[in-house]
């Protein structure tokens, strides 16, 4: 399941943090991928605590892991 976790990090390169302008893989923000037989696990962190845009950009990690997978996806602080 490792190609689906890399193929799902590679995606993530879509998402946009744009009070950066970079996306959250190259700002280090996906800090995990975990790919199971029935879903996907993203562990993210965020810029700063009081991050405003927080549930904006875990949103759009969720839906943009949906569009590459079949399986259910859950986005976790860690």
């Amino acid at each position: 399941m490792q190609g689906e976790a890399e193929r799902i990090r590679e995606g993530l390169r879509d998402v946009i943090d744009f009070e950066i302008g970079l996306d959250v893989v190259s700002l280090g923000l996906i800090r995990d991928i975990e790919v199971t037989d029935d879903r996907v696990v993203i562990t993210m962190i965020l810029t700063s605590p009081m991050c405003p845009m927080a549930a904006f950009i875990m949103n759009q990690v969720r839906d943009k892991a949906i569009e590459l997978t079949d399986k259910p996806v859950e986005v976790l602080m860690g």
